[in-house]
């Protein structure tokens, strides 16, 4: 009993150490997860070989259930352009995790990619209901309803969007809705709030610029477009655009330094060789306007605007084959615009085949009601044809036309016909009681002169401007060729085709100078286009 009493006392007691609680052990991650941070630093490092050959090791591991790394794996596959792995393994991720809305989104996109509108939209529905404050889910929605023409509810998922945030590509998306719509206006006052939102965006600087210069308000054109280069000096659009203002009114040298810019940043743009070759046609090199021009059909070969300039071109070279070969081409594209199967009547007008010209007049006729040059040309054709009566009607409706363009405040009317149309008026009577086929020809109200020994077509009386029934093919409005100015930015809508100084996209033309006096010698075929200064290689075959 004793020795137990000692015991007890000799004891000591424990040490404030002892008493402490130890502290647990840190957590250790999952075998699933372990490696997600590596897989993620690679990503972002764009080391994507280190990147899979991690990802293998880790779904090794796991025995493919590790969601990120399947989920890092998808989006190397579609940046590699594999869209359909890169959807079944989305899917996966979806079946691993059906309550992320991210991994829904991403088979919705994937769907987008591989053109199944349809069933992106359904995904996406279905990623809304696990988010419904998701402004990209909304933005995405309205993509994919433009690209199925369901403008009215793109329009409300676009504006459901910008509710929800407001973002710069929403803005976008919208004016596409309304250009694709026809509504230039609505587009502008949405370019606007978008800059206001973004001022320093030069995308939606050079847009909107583009549509006041398409609205012909070129000097808010150019504070725009002035703003976009002062952000950005290399914006190719915008210089691109600068330049074809330039060329618009006349400048064709400053506008040609500015296109030269544009050709070391874009060297293969339709656009920039169809401006560069409407320079030349402007200062008269013909030459080289067509290897400029050939070079623009070489890379956009289905490009209406670019076979309407070769064919214009080619009328002015007399080259009349080759004129109807790119008008007939260019009408095969836009099948609805008048001024095309005018220029094709003056091809074959003078490739003597009168009977086809009359119906490409006729046809021209049906589908141009405002230009008074169709109606114009074709009477010239029907009174050396001798059909006075039909010259005569045509030649009132061209009076009509021109009285009604006259009365309206937003055209211009050329000068130069008015000219023409007051000259004929003195000069051809009215009754049209002339000789047609009587071996003579009117030269004035006194003198009967003998037709010429080259053709035997009664001639009208003589022209103030020109010599030759197709040199009347003055287009509407001054302008008579066609300049593209952006790429593949933003399309804008087909819509009724108009005259060449009508813009149907942001695309200015250039007044001609040399339809006033066409006095050139007759060129053979053989003597066509060459290389234009500088370019190594004939027109028709001009790699990019």
């Amino acid at each position: 009993m004793a020795e137990e009493r000692l015991a007890t006392r000799t004891q000591f007691p424990a040490s404030a150490e002892s008493q402490k609680p130890r502290l647990k052990k840190a957590q250790e991650f999952p075998i699933l997860e372990k490696q997600n941070w590596l897989i993620h630093l690679h990503y972002i490092r764009k080391d994507y070989e280190a990147c899979k050959a991690v990802i293998k090791e880790q779904l090794q591991e796991t025995q493919g259930l590790c969601e990120y790394a399947i989920y890092v794996q998808a989006l190397i596959f579609r940046l590699e352009g594999n869209i359909q792995e890169s959807l079944e393994l989305f899917q996966t991720c979806a079946v691993l995790s059906p309550q992320c809305a991210d991994n829904l989104k991403q088979v919705a996109r994937s769907l987008f990619l591989l053109g199944k509108h349809k069933a992106a939209i359904e995904v996406y529905n279905e990623a809304a209901k696990l988010n419904q404050k998701d402004w990209e889910i909304c933005h995405n929605l309205g993509v994919c309803y433009i690209y199925l023409k369901q403008f009215d509810k793109a329009h409300d998922q676009l504006h459901n969007a910008l509710h929800l945030n407001r973002h710069d590509l929403t803005y976008i998306m919208l004016g596409k809705i309304h250009l694709l719509q026809g509504d230039l206006d609505k587009a502008i006052e949405i370019y606007k709030k978008a800059v206001e939102f973004s001022p320093e965006n030069t995308e939606l600087l050079t847009t909107l610029g583009l549509l006041y210069l398409q609205l012909g308000i070129y000097q808010k054109a150019f504070e725009h477009l002035g703003n976009a280069l002062t952000y950005d000096p290399t914006n190719y659009k915008a210089i691109l655009a600068a330049g074809s203002m330039m060329q618009t009114h006349g400048d064709f040298d400053v506008a040609l330094t500015k296109y030269r810019v544009v050709a070391c940043a874009v060297p293969e743009s339709p656009p920039l060789w169809n401006n560069i070759g409407m320079c030349f046609f402007g200062k008269k090199k013909y030459v080289a306007a067509i290897s400029c021009l050939k070079r623009a059909n070489y890379l956009a070969p289905f490009d209406w605007k670019i076979l309407y300039n070769l064919g214009l071109v080619h009328l002015t070279m007399q080259q009349y084959a080759s004129a109807f070969h790119f008008v007939s081409a260019a009408i095969n594209l836009q099948p609805k615009m008048g001024e095309l199967f005018m220029l094709l009547a003056v091809a074959l007008t003078n490739l003597e085949d009168p009977e086809n010209a009359r119906r490409a007049y006729a046809e021209a006729a049906r589908l141009d009601r405002c230009n008074p040059l169709v109606n114009l040309n074709y009477a010239v054709l029907l009174y050396n044809q001798g059909e006075r009566k039909g010259a005569l009607a045509q030649f009132q409706e061209m009076e009509k036309k021109i009285r009604l363009l006259k009365d309206s405040p937003s055209l211009e009317f050329d000068a130069e016909v008015c000219l023409f149309i007051s000259a004929q008026e003195a000069r051809w009577p009215r009754s049209w009681e002339l000789p047609c086929r009587s071996g003579r020809r009117w030269s004035g109200r006194n003198q009967l002169k003998t037709p010429s020994q080259s053709t035997g077509a009664l001639q009208p009386a003589k022209l103030p401007v020109c010599s030759s029934p197709w040199a009347l093919t003055r287009l509407w409005d001054r302008p008579c060729r066609r300049q593209l100015r952006t790429g593949n930015s933003h399309q804008v809508p087909e819509q009724q085709p108009s005259p060449p100084s009508r813009r149907l996209c942001p695309w200015s033309q250039s007044p001609p100078q040399e339809h006033s006096q066409l006095k050139h010698q007759p060129r053979s075929e053989k003597h066509r286009s060459r290389t234009a200064p500088g370019q190594g290689s004939s027109g028709g075959d001009v790699a990019g």
